[in-house]
């Protein structure tokens, strides 16, 4: 027992350390010989290569079950989402505000509506082809250059009064601004039958701040009758189509009370497009407040 409780220098623990890395009687290091090493050592290295490849040829068979033109997953996409241009969040959503009178507080907003055409221009639409049919454009096989499928043109000037090119400020210096709505894409999905799908924008009774004899929404909608055209359907995926823009329709309104905040819907109407999902707001449709002071 005293041997065993026997306290050691740090020079005999330091002996010892050097003895176990290298043992001059068995020739062996770090407790094991220099053949035991090699031995280990190609051992582990045929194990990880063979892990390697067992991990290579499962990574290998996955991507051959992967359609690259088609997410997975989709299943849960009944209905595209919306989205508004200019898009400015308040604490419940969307909400705009601006005075007309004051230049600065619709500056930001007529800039957000250009920085986002600016993507809609003759110059970044080289790559598309002008569609003039009023179905749906099919395609079955890859006759694009590069693999790929052809992309319908959607330029900035089938806004008309509101492309930024006849009015800059969209029409916010009057008190009659312009809106862009824009669907979000889903892969292969069809809106209708045989009909453009179309926006329809009207007036909302806000629980909050009910309105007493509100006249109902004059709109204006670019291209006419706020359709967007079949032949941007369907859509193949960002790698079959590398070039394709969503189509938009621009809603210039009319009347807004002055000095009123007033809530506005723009619900999608189409045959395979719903707008009453309760657990998606975004579903088909967009809603925003919108106040014009003077």
């Amino acid at each position: 027992m005293a041997a065993l409780q026997e306290k050691k220098s740090c020079s005999q623990r330091m002996a010892e350390f050097r003895h176990y890395c290298w043992n001059p009687d068995t020739g062996q290091m770090l407790g094991r010989t220099p053949a035991r090493w090699v031995w280990i050592s190609l051992y582990y290295a045929a194990f990880y290569v063979v892990m390697t490849g067992l991990f290579a040829l499962c990574i290998y068979v996955l991507m051959q079950t992967i359609d690259p033109y088609t997410p997975d997953y989709q299943d849960q996409l009944k209905s595209p989402g919306v989205t508004l241009r200019p898009d400015v969040y308040g604490e419940r959503g969307l909400q705009i505000s601006y005075n007309v009178s004051e230049n600065s507080s619709w500056a930001g907003l007529t800039h957000a509506l250009h920085n986002f055409l600016a993507g809609y221009t003759p110059a970044s639409q080289q790559g598309s082809i002008n569609c003039t049919s009023e179905k749906y454009f099919f395609q079955e096989s890859f006759a694009a250059p590069n693999h790929t499928k052809f992309s319908c043109k959607f330029t900035a000037d089938m806004l008309q009064n509101c492309s930024g090119l006849v009015d800059p400020s969209f029409g916010f210096e009057e008190g009659k601004p312009c809106f862009i709505i824009k669907m979000n894409r889903i892969v292969k999905f069809l809106p209708s039958n045989t009909t453009a799908p179309r926006v329809d924008c009207t007036f909302q009774d806000d629980p909050r701040n009910p309105q007493k004899d509100t006249e109902p929404l004059q709109v204006a909608y670019y291209p006419p009758n706020g359709t967007f055209s079949l032949h941007y359907f369907p859509y193949y995926g960002k790698k079959a189509q590398p070039h394709y823009s969503n189509p938009l329709v621009a809603a210039k309104f009319l009347n807004i009370p002055k000095n009123t905040e007033v809530l506005i819907v723009c619900k999608i109407l189409a045959d395979h497009v719903t707008f009453d999902n309760p657990h998606d707001p975004y579903e088909g449709k967009v809603e925003f407040k919108l106040t014009i002071q003077k």
